[in-house]
């Protein structure tokens, strides 16, 4: 039964997968989709589900914590990595158990094989790939309520940092004051470290934030975001403390239409390439494809990084409720850069624009 647990839909869908590829039992081991399924945060533990059981096994630390925040799990207290795992395989008859192998090394997918080897179990191991990054893709409707809410924080702190931006700050000092506001508005953190890139510092896409200082008639990039019972928000505006030159107009305002135009004409069914493909062509056509060198964009949620990828490679399908971000740039060396990102969702097949944080007119 899963109606006593706190995410049923998403333990069907988990249970849907073994049965569909006839497999017994999975073991779930990277951290969030640990809480995905179960609605328990933790550091270390392993859930354990089969058509019929479900499993949380953690040690003394989170064992308490468990039982309030994924009820109608059975909680398994372990003492070492897989003493666990002999005894549950019998109980649950498994003859064959899936792992999560993009998140197991080398070194501990032998521990599990020896495990199971000297139980003299028969068991098969089957390696699976992005099984719960397919299903965290789409979101349910409480899962897009916290990202709205974390999207709202992120474009309130940018806001008041854009306002309290300073010529000859450093960007740290900038990159603290959106913390600070995220942290005011309880929010449990930033989503990831804010980027703040003044002056020739913007042609780096991903600069890291240091003790440059902010300066006037330039561009200022700043990428950043909330993290809100979980989700993460992500946005990137480009900003001009002073007077903005022609170069940075034009440029801004092509970055904009590559932007605008995506979001414009994307729609439920395209591949992330066709997405990615429609800002690609403006910014090419205007002469600037080769300093445009990242993916459009990516999905959102639990990770700051998820599916769906907005790239130029990417055959994943676009569907309703899949958030994702569209964030195209210019970056020059020697003089700087601009990007602007949104956070975009397709609901009932009409595109939403989720961020709301205000762009720069130039």
């Amino acid at each position: 039964m899963t109606n006593d647990i706190k995410f049923p839909n998403r333990v069907k869908n988990l249970r849907n997968y073994l049965y569909e590829n006839n497999i017994d039992a999975i073991i779930i081991s990277n951290e969030i989709n640990r809480f995905y399924f179960s609605g328990l945060s933790s550091s270390a533990g392993y859930l354990f589900v089969t058509l019929n059981d479900l499993y949380i096994c953690t040690d003394f630390r989170y064992t308490e914590l468990a039982s309030t925040e994924a009820p109608g799990w059975k909680i398994q207290r372990v003492t070492s990595r897989f003493d666990w795992l002999p005894k549950l395989i019998k109980s649950c008859k498994v003859k064959s158990l899936a792992f999560e192998a993009e998140f197991t090394t080398v070194n501990t997918h032998k521990f599990l094989e020896t495990t199971i080897n000297d139980s003299k179990l028969k068991v098969s191991l089957i390696p699976t790939a992005d099984i719960a990054l397919t299903f965290r893709a789409i979101k349910d409707e409480e899962e897009i309520t916290l990202l709205r809410k974390a999207i709202e924080i992120g474009d309130k702190a940018f806001e008041y940092t854009e306002k309290n931006i300073e010529i000859g700050m450093t960007e740290k000092e900038v990159a603290w004051i959106f913390e600070k506001s995220v942290r005011e508005q309880n929010a449990e953190s930033i989503s990831f470290d804010t980027i703040v890139a003044s002056g020739k510092n913007a042609a780096r896409p991903h600069h890291p934030t240091g003790d440059s200082k902010i300066e006037a008639n330039s561009t200022i990039i700043i990428d950043c975001g909330a993290k809100y019972k979980g989700y993460c928000s992500d946005l990137t505006r480009t900003i001009v403390i002073g007077n903005a030159d022609e170069k940075i107009k034009n440029i801004y305002d092509i970055v904009h239409m590559a932007q605008l135009t995506a979001i414009d004409l994307v729609k439920v069914g395209m591949t992330g390439e066709e997405c990615d493909s429609i800002a690609r062509k403006i910014i090419s056509e205007a002469g600037y494809g080769d300093f445009f060198g990242h993916s459009l964009g990516h999905g959102v949620g639990l990770d700051i990084h998820e599916n769906p990828n907005i790239s130029p490679r990417s055959k994943f399908v676009i569907q309703n409720n899949m958030p994702f971000t569209v964030e195209p740039g210019i970056y020059l060396e020697g003089w700087g850069g601009v990007r602007i990102e949104d956070i975009v969702i397709i609901i009932d097949n009409k595109v939403q624009v989720i961020s709301k944080a205000k762009k720069i007119n130039l």
